[in-house]
Parts: structure tokens; C-alpha cells; sequence
């Protein structure tokens, strides 16, 4: 009788480490059925929650979320208000919740453009889940991706007029460890839904080798599933890093 290796019993690849995920469709999703846009947020944070929970199922340690971008910003005044509103309330209800499924929870972006409470909040939040370790979720939150590079480059440049940074020390880990994801591992995979197929000024120094998979499902519609569909395609792929490969 042939003996089985361990590898060869379970063929199953390994999680992708970091999934970035851009949250689109929430408008569209309520507008194609009559609702209030408000609705559509709603249903979006329904969807983070599933994602969550089906990304800890998968293995994966760490999920990144696109919110609300640098952009977001010109949208109608009350449409902002809402989803600031919408925002309140799941800082409030849900921390405790991801606390006790041992998630550490953080917010990446400009944070000045936020109200204080709401930059409170997220302090307590990430204060309180800050020891955990079973999965990191990030949510990008009056995010953009040159501003970013742009804040690091200020760093950077700052330090070597003080004197405590040489020019010719500067690489891309210097870069690296200046953005708001300093720590963390670049995107394995990008997901974005909707049918839209960009990335829309998100995370523009991390995704660079990342794999891209876009879905025509609006966000309050994904699921678990869709997820686990958008794995496998990513590990259908042949990561080569720019050298040749099989």
C-alpha cells in the first residue's frame, strides 16, 4: 500500500496573507432598487461583517478595507454625514465584538479631516484590540494613495534635513516603513467590486506584485463565497515577480 505524505494528503495552497478589498457599488446597489443610498451603506457594513468572518474561516491575517476616500470628501454634505453617522454607530456596537473574536482593529488616513469623537473612537478601538493577533482589520478611512507617498516623502525629507537620515540610506524600505502600513505585509490580493477595474488611488505603493481580481457584484451583495472564489483565482495565478517562471 503507497504511504501518503503529509503533503501529499492536503493539496490545499495557503491563504493569500493580506487581502485588500475595495468596497464599491453601495450607491448603485440601493439606486437599482429604489432605496435611499443610506440603505446601500448599511448593506455595505452588513457585508463587512461577512467578510470578516469568512476571511478568519480562510485563514487570512490580514484585510484591508477601502471606506472612504480622499476624494469622498466632495460628495453631497448629507450623504458625508450619514455614513460619518453609520460609522459612530459600528465603532460603538461592534468593537467589542471583534475584541472578543480576538481582532485587532485599525484606521489608515488623513485623520484631521475627522470630527474628534470619531477620531476618539477609533483611538479606543484600536487601544483596546491592539494585543490581538488572529486577524488584523484595517480600514482605510479618508485614505489616498499619493497623499500617502507624499506624507512619507515629507518624513523622509524632514529627517534628512535634522540630520538623522543620510541621503544615501534612503531605499524602499525607508519608504515602506513611513506609510500608514508600516508593519504590515503588502497586499497579496486586490478585490474590487462593482465592475469597476481600477484601483482608484488606493494603496499605490503596496500593491505593486499584488494579484488583481475585480467581480461585478455591487458590495452589499458579497459574500463569503465571493471571497473564497476570488482565492482561488488568485492562486491560480503564476506569481513570478518579474522573473521567468513554469
Amino acid at each position: 500500500m503507497e504511504t501518503v505524505s503529509p503533503q501529499k494528503k492536503d493539496q490545499t495552497p495557503p491563504p493569500p496573507e493580506h487581502i485588500a478589498i475595495i468596497m464599491d457599488g453601495n450607491g448603485r446597489w440601493a439606486q437599482a432598487k429604489g432605496l435611499p443610498r443610506t440603505i446601500g451603506h448599511q448593506r455595505g457594513a452588513e457585508s463587512v461583517k461577512k467578510t470578516v468572518k469568512a476571511s478568519i474561516a480562510l485563514g487570512i491575517s490580514y484585510l484591508t478595507l477601502f471606506g472612504f476616500s480622499s476624494e469622498n470628501w466632495k460628495r453631497p454634505a448629507s450623504e458625508i454625514k450619514d455614513l460619518m453617522g453609520l460609522l459612530r454607530f459600528y465603532l460603538q456596537k461592534e468593537i467589542k465584538e471583534l475584541n472578543r473574536e480576538g481582532i485587532r482593529f485599525q484606521i489608515i488616513g488623513d485623520r484631521a479631516r475627522l470630527e474628534e469623537d470619531i477620531v476618539a473612537l477609533i483611538e479606543d478601538a484600536e487601544s483596546l484590540t491592539a494585543g490581538n493577533t488572529r486577524l488584523t482589520l484595517t480600514i482605510a478611512l479618508s485614505y489616498g494613495g499619493r497623499a500617502e507617498i507624499t506624507a512619507a516623502t515629507r518624513k523622509i525629507a524632514e529627517e534628512v534635513a535634522a540630520g538623522t537620515l543620510a541621503v544615501g540610506d534612503i531605499d524602499e524600505t525607508t519608504i515602506a516603513q513611513r506609510l500608514y502600513t508600516a508593519g504590515m505585509p503588502d497586499p497579496d490580493l486586490l478585490i474590487r467590486t462593482s465592475g469597476e477595474e481600477r484601483i482608484s488611488n488606493f494603496m499605490l505603493w503596496q500593491l505593486a506584485y499584488s494579484e488583481l481580481v475585480f467581480t461585478d457584484v455591487f458590495w452589499p451583495e458579497f459574500s463569503g463565497e465571493h471571497l473564497e472564489n476570488a482565492v482561488m483565482e488568485f492562486h491560480s495565478r503564476n506569481r513570478r515577480y518579474g522573473a521567468t517562471g513554469g
